[in-house]
C-alpha cells in the first residue's frame, strides 16, 4: 500500500488510498480450513488432491485399454506415484506434527499438573505462613509486654533498698506498736488510778457529812445543854 501527498491550498495532505482485501476477512478461517483439508497452499491451481485424483484416473483409463501402450502406462503410473509422493510427504508432515502437538499437549499436560501442584503447594506455604505469622504477632506482643514489664522492674529500686526499707518500716511499726501498748497501759494505769481517786472522793465525801452530821449533834446537844442550865438558873 502507497501513500500519496498532495498539496492544497499551501498546505500538504496525506491520502490514504482505500484497501481492497481479495477476500472478506470473516471468510479467512473456512479458506485457511479449506486449504489445511485440501493441502493447497495457494488460491489458484487445482488442489493437490483433486490433481492426483486425475493422474490416477488417467492412469487407470490408460490400463483399461486395450492397446499396447506400456510405455504410457508405465509414464503415467510413475506420474500418479510421483504425485502421491509428493502428496504423501505432506500427510507424513502433518501426521508428524500431530504426533509433536500430541507429544506438547501431554508436556503441556503435565506442565499443568504439575502448576497446580505447585499452586496447591504454594497455598498450603501459603496458610503455614499466615499461621506462622499470626504466632509471630502474639510472640512479638509477649516480648514487648515482657520489655514493659523488665522496664517497670528496673524503674523500682533495688532488692536491698527495697528489703532494707522494709525492715525501717517493721522496725517503726514494732516501735509504734510498742508506743502503743505503753500508751494503753498508761491509759489503763490512770484510768484505775482515775477511778481510785474517785472511790476516795466518795469516801471522803461520806466521811465530811458524817463528821459534819457528828458535829451538828453535838452543837445541838450543846445547846440544849446550855439552855437546861439557863433555865435552871432562872428559876433558882
Amino acid at each position: 500500500m502507497s501513500v500519496k501527498a498532495r498539496r492544497i491550498s499551501g498546505r500538504l495532505e496525506t491520502i490514504v488510498p482505500k484497501v481492497n482485501y481479495a477476500f472478506d476477512p470473516v471468510d479467512d478461517d473456512k479458506i485457511i480450513r479449506n486449504r489445511l483439508l485440501t493441502r493447497t497452499t495457494t488460491t489458484r491451481g487445482e488442489p493437490p488432491l483433486k490433481k492426483l485424483q486425475k493422474k490416477f484416473t488417467s492412469f487407470v483409463l490408460e490400463v483399461d485399454k486395450e492397446e499396447e501402450n506400456f510405455n504410457e502406462c508405465g509414464r503415467l503410473a510413475k506420474a500418479f506415484l510421483q504425485e502421491l509422493s509428493t502428496f504423501e510427504i505432506p500427510l507424513l508432515k502433518s501426521q508428524a506434527v500431530v504426533e509433536a502437538n500430541l507429544r506438547e499437549k501431554e508436556s503441556f499436560n503435565e506442565v499443568k499438573d504439575e502448576t497446580e501442584r505447585q499452586i496447591m503447594q504454594a497455598k498450603a506455604e501459603i496458610e503455614d505462613l499466615k499461621k506462622q505469622l499470626e504466632e509471630s504477632k502474639i510472640e512479638r506482643q509477649h516480648k514487648e509486654e515482657c520489655e514493659t514489664i523488665r522496664k517497670l522492674i528496673s524503674a523500682q529500686p533495688p532488692r536491698s533498698e527495697t528489703e532494707k526499707a522494709i525492715y525501717e518500716l517493721n522496725k517503726e511499726i514494732a516501735e509504734l506498736e510498742a508506743e502503743n501498748t505503753a500508751s494503753w497501759r498508761l491509759h489503763e494505769l490512770r484510768k484505775k488510778q482515775f477511778a481510785l481517786m474517785m472511790h476516795m472522793v466518795d469516801e471522803l465525801q461520806n466521811t465530811i457529812e458524817d463528821e459534819q452530821k457528828i458535829l451538828v449533834d453535838e452543837i445541838r446537844t450543846a445547846l440544849e445543854d446550855q439552855r437546861n442550865i439557863t433555865e435552871a438558873m432562872s428559876v433558882d
